[in-house]
């Protein structure tokens, strides 16, 4: 990769990276946490902890992988958005479109090779320091854990392969850009150029389908915790339908959360851009959106499992008797987990943020030769990014709650001594932290690039390609 693709890709490679640290550490811990239980005299003699241990594994580890390649792809549209002038001026100098596509697709192949790598290694130096934690706090025997086996590749190779697949359907921007671009103004699409009414179809049936079968994994799993994986597939479907019809979703919701910022100019201008460059505004807010829900779901899950079994272990005290100790390590990997979740999420989300505000270089220019200030440009530029967080906290919180408390409805609501269906556990401590994280680094990752791009005099803005 050139000096300015590597960086480009820093935060790709760094949420790869993350990914596989992630899925790395979660086999790992969740080895130690299943041979912590066979040799404890509550829970060795039952397959029963084993069997969830394995199907909590494997259910965070497609999330894992999911998110992954959800801002991975995120993030190569963004890049592309920005390279559409260089890449049409190549066009233009005889190269295809599909010579560039896959030259973009080499860089996201790269790119998980490097993070992959990286992952391993950081996922078994944390697995190896969790268990050496748990083990000083008392919270595991000592006993000799297994670090990283075989089954420590297949998170590996899954991020390889979905970063890679996600820089070519990122890349597929690559497929509209024409030579003729390199002599105009190659900018974002308008509302209706951006519009493509089989995209929306098909994420509404998607979303449509996704959330009844998050439905049916629930009232499967008052049977079987196999459920959740109905509902595992049913989110990933119900969520991709949210990412393809966003350009229809996000823009309206960011216009009326704008229109709470005033009647100024700059605020005006803010709401109003939601609404003429769609897919720049919906790619930042679903960039957001992915963040929120992960963290919010995670969150909820938690607070759901802790609620049916407090419930279950009233219910049939003899039966969960000495658990609790195995219950308190595993709500400490949950929240380990949500702990990874975050910062992937917070590295997506300003990766994309910084990118939008650096690649607007030219418009900010344009508005500097209107008679727009420096101030007004920043506070145009804040009140966007605010916009962004509200409406993203909004739609995200919706879906996290519903997911989280859908997926440990339906992987524990089998267990002896269960409710049955249960109302949500809803941490309010997190989501208020959360909306004032989100605030922060949304402000933090907009201010930095604004400034940069309003020190430029608007004659040098104007001529930058």
């Amino acid at each position: 990769m050139s000096r300015l693709s590597v960086r480009d890709h820093l935060p790709s490679v760094l949420v790869a990276t993350i990914s596989s640290a992630f899925g790395v550490a979660l086999l790992g811990v969740t080895g130690v946490i299943g041979t912590a239980a066979e040799e404890d005299d509550a829970t060795g003699s039952s397959g029963t902890v084993g069997l969830m241990l394995q199907i909590v594994a494997a259910v965070f580890i497609v999330i894992a992988m999911y998110v992954a390649a959800i801002v991975t792809a995120n993030t190569f549209a963004t890049i592309i958005a920005g390279r559409t002038r260089t890449i049409a001026l190549l066009r233009l100098l005889g190269s295809s479109a599909s010579a560039q596509r896959r030259a973009v697709a080499r860089e996201g192949l790269l790119v998980g090779l490097a993070g992959a790598a990286l992952g391993l290694l950081l996922g078994a130096g944390a697995t190896f320091l969790l268990t050496r934690i748990g083990i000083a706090l008392g919270a595991l025997p000592d006993l000799a854990y297994p670090l990283v086996d075989a089954s420590a590749g297949l998170p590996v190779a899954a991020v390889v392969l979905t970063t890679w697949l996600a820089s070519w359907v990122g890349s597929r921007r690559v497929l509209t850009v024409t030579p003729l671009q390199a002599l105009g103004s190659a900018q974002e699409r308008s509302a209706a150029d951006a519009a493509r009414p089989a995209r929306t179809v098909t994420g509404l049936v998607l979303v449509i389908v996704g959330l009844a079968l998050v439905g049916f994994g629930v009232l499967v799993g008052l049977v079987t915790p196999f459920g959740v994986f109905l509902g595992l597939i049913g989110g990933v479907l119900s969520f991709t339908g949210l990412v393809a019809g966003s350009t229809w979703l996000m823009p309206p919701a960011l216009r009326l959360v704008g229109r709470l910022f005033g009647q100024g100019a700059a605020a005006r201008l803010a709401a109003e851009n939601a609404l003429r460059y769609p897919e720049r505004s919906s790619r930042t807010a679903i960039g957001l959106v992915i963040g929120i829900t992960l963290i919010t779901m995670f969150g909820v899950g938690i607070a759901t499992f802790e609620r049916i079994m407090r419930e279950a272990m009233a219910a049939e005290p003899r039966l969960y008797e000495g658990t609790q100790q195995m219950l308190t390590a595993t709500v400490v990997v949950l929240s380990v987990l949500l702990g990874f979740s975050a910062l992937i999420a917070a590295i997506g989300m300003v990766n994309n943020l910084s990118l939008s505000v650096l690649q607007r270089t030219r418009e900010l220019g344009l508005l500097r030769a209107l008679g727009f200030t420096g101030a007004q440009i920043r506070r145009m530029i804040l009140v966007e990014s605010a916009q962004l967080t509200l409406a993203a906290l909004l739609v995200g919180v919706a879906l996290g709650a519903f997911y989280g408390w859908a997926g440990a409805q339906s992987l524990f609501g089998a267990f002896d001594g269960s409710p049955g269906v249960v109302l949500p556990g809803v941490p309010w401590t997190l989501l208020g932290v959360l909306a004032i994280a989100s605030g922060a680094l949304t402000w933090i990752a907009s201010l930095a690039p604004s400034r940069r791009a309003t020190r430029v005099s608007p004659v040098a803005a104007l001529a930058v390609d």
